[in-house]
């Protein structure tokens, strides 16, 4: 079989993969904090045996996500929090590890837990609990200060502190699109330390940094692109049962 059926079902392959990072980052552009995911491809010549030089597979590469920051929307909501530019914010992933988000709406459950999207916000000694019925407010250090209902504002007393990280290296995205630091050495994922410099801002949150627009343009381009490997694949299939059909002549 011409090796130019290999060259465009490569090509293919990795462009339905592209599609995949466009459609979940378009699916994600309302997402507060959302970070888009980057996806790449390089040429890759042909090995083995009578390889021509003409003929170049196609490689997926993964740069990892776009860390630009997002446009901060003012929403008057005191649990909303937007985070300072290289900040994160420490939640409980559904394995219990501690991962990192840039999402800034907070909630409280039922029983006075703090989430983000169902899952527990880390402070400095653990997943943050408030009183029930109380009014919440989160200075720009990340401290929680609560009001019990029915209480005057000489009540306000702290109930901990959202704990928020710096890193120094950029950080992975997971599976369940949270964020944490690279396997070191010793194969374990390390947890970072509070940042006490790091602030942020209530009363608003950090949208999506993926554009719309762009992310439209992406998914008509990588469609076209598909369409021409498909066509690649159909005229070559034409021009071998046309060469089959000539050798099979009767001379």
């Amino acid at each position: 079989m011409d090796r130019i059926l290999y060259t465009a079902m490569s090509g293919a392959k990795q462009t339905m993969d592209q599609q995949a990072v466009v459609s979940h980052n378009l699916a994600n552009v309302s997402t507060s904090g959302f970070r888009a995911q980057l996806h790449a491809m390089r040429a890759v010549p042909v090995q083995g045996e009578a390889a021509l030089p003409t003929r170049v597979s196609v490689a997926a590469t993964t740069p990892g996500s776009d860390f630009s920051p997002g446009p901060i929307t003012h929403t008057g909501r005191e649990l909303d929090v937007a985070l300072g530019a290289n900040s994160w914010l420490a939640v409980q992933a559904n394995d219990g590890t501690e991962a990192y988000t840039r999402r800034g709406d907070l909630q409280v459950d039922g029983d006075g837990l703090v989430t983000i999207v169902g899952r527990p916000v880390i402070g400095e000694g653990g997943p943050l609990i408030v009183p029930l019925g109380s009014s919440v407010t989160i200075g720009a250090d990340g401290t929680l200060s609560a009001i019990g209902e029915g209480e005057g504002p000489e009540a306000l007393v702290d109930v901990g502190r959202l704990k928020l990280v710096t890193p120094e290296q950029a950080l992975q995205r997971g599976d369940d699109g949270l964020f944490r630091m690279p396997i070191n050495a010793e194969g374990d994922v390390p947890a970072l330390e509070a940042d006490d410099e790091a602030r942020l801002a209530s009363g608003a949150l950090e949208g999506s940094n993926v554009s719309a627009v762009e992310a439209m343009v992406a998914m008509i381009d990588v469609a076209r692109r598909y369409e021409m490997q498909m066509k690649v694949i159909s005229t070559a299939d034409e021009n071998a049962q046309r060469a089959n059909n000539l050798l099979s002549i009767q001379g």
